[in-house]
């Protein structure tokens, strides 16, 4: 059980924010498959304060929830102002990006680029949880550090402990730098150092730091690609709960392979997504789309998603290319009545990594 303020999760996973994916569509599906929690991808503050497509699209379903408006700017009030208007809207959860590591929002001091700022930093934490009531949690994404300098370091930790002071419910911590967006592995053993520094022993009744507050939880995120990964990371680092990011990307069935290691069924843990149960997905996903997005804008939505998912079809190459010449619901109609309605394979396809 994961308690996030006076939200409890049943299971230590959840969705991360993915810029230019984790629409309401995907999150649905994903809950639909077991998924408890979901964080928004990153709304700018600037967008959700003028009002009008930026607003429109911060609304939520019903369904969707618990769930995390994830905000990223770079002046205090502005990002306070835009805490308190997701709040109006019924997020469950405020969440700072301090991770995302795009060179184009570089200028302008946002994501993961505040990090060599931490004045600043600290600044937009102490204003939103100031901005958001007291009963609404707040957590915040932050990545290891911009480089791998000691001074970068210095800068982690120096906003870290001010997360914690500030009564931040949850810090999600991507072990990669900034500078090194994507590339190379991430370094796992700096989310368990970093977890047995600022994590008391549950023996003990007196934190180990000299910001106590009992109910924070130090997240992990970074190379989770298939179920397994969850529970490893959990083992190796102590993180309280995994975010899966990109390895759910085109795979909801991580959700319900992850329960089911929770659960002690390692056979269906380990039992890849049929062609039925693709299909039937692909057709959630596209419908649920149609209704955010309308016909036009989900046909060029779920092209990326359709590549994705091709990956667990025993013909992937095909397949996606028959994604990527989707424009309208009838040709993504064809691609499933073509590739998606045989009988299934005699031996069980396995899941491809991204």
């Amino acid at each position: 059980m994961i308690r996030l303020g006076n939200l409890t999760l049943d299971v230590p996973f959840y969705q991360a924010g993915l810029a230019g994916y984790s629409d309401a569509a995907m999150r649905l599906v994903a809950r639909r498959h077991g998924c408890p929690y979901c964080v928004t991808e990153a709304m700018l503050d600037v967008f959700l304060i003028q009002g009008g497509k930026g607003l429109k699209a911060a609304e939520l379903d019903p369904d969707d929830h618990p769930i995390a408006g994830q905000l990223m700017g770079s002046h205090p009030a502005d990002i306070a102002q835009a805490a308190k208007i997701l709040v109006g809207l019924g997020y469950d959860v405020i969440d700072v990006n301090l991770a995302c590591p795009v060179k184009k929002i570089r200028k302008r001091s946002r994501g993961g680029h505040l990090l060599c700022q931490p004045q600043d930093a600290i600044a937009i934490l102490d204003a939103v949880r100031q901005a958001v009531p007291p009963e609404v949690p707040t957590t915040v994404k932050l990545r290891r550090g911009t480089d791998d300098s000691p001074e970068a370091e210095r800068d982690f930790h120096r906003i870290f402990e001010k997360v914690i002071e500030y009564g931040y419910a949850a810090a999600t911590v991507h072990p990669r730098s900034v500078m090194q967006k994507y590339i190379g592995p991430s370094r796992w053993e700096f989310l368990r150092n970093l977890v047995q520094q600022y994590t008391p022993p549950s023996s003990s009744p007196v934190p180990c730091t000299p910001y106590p507050v009992p109910s924070f939880q130090i997240f992990g995120s970074g190379d989770i690609w298939t179920a397994a990964d969850v529970f490893s990371m959990i083992e190796q680092t102590g993180v309280a709960a995994v975010s899966i990011a990109r390895g759910c990307i085109g795979n909801p069935w991580i959700f319900a392979q992850c329960r089911a290691i929770a659960t002690g069924d390692l056979d269906a843990a380990n039992r890849p997504p049929t062609i039925a149960q693709q299909r039937q997905v692909l057709l959630d996903h596209f419908e649920l789309s149609c209704r955010l997005h309308g016909e036009r804008g989900a046909s060029m939505m779920m092209r990326k998603f359709g590549i994705k998912f091709s990956r667990h079809h025993p013909d992937a190459a095909n397949v996606a290319k028959a994604f990527i010449a989707v424009h309208t619901a009838d040709e993504w109609h064809t691609v499933l009545d073509t590739f998606y309605t045989q009988a299934e394979p005699a031996m069980p396809i396995a899941l491809v990594e991204n």
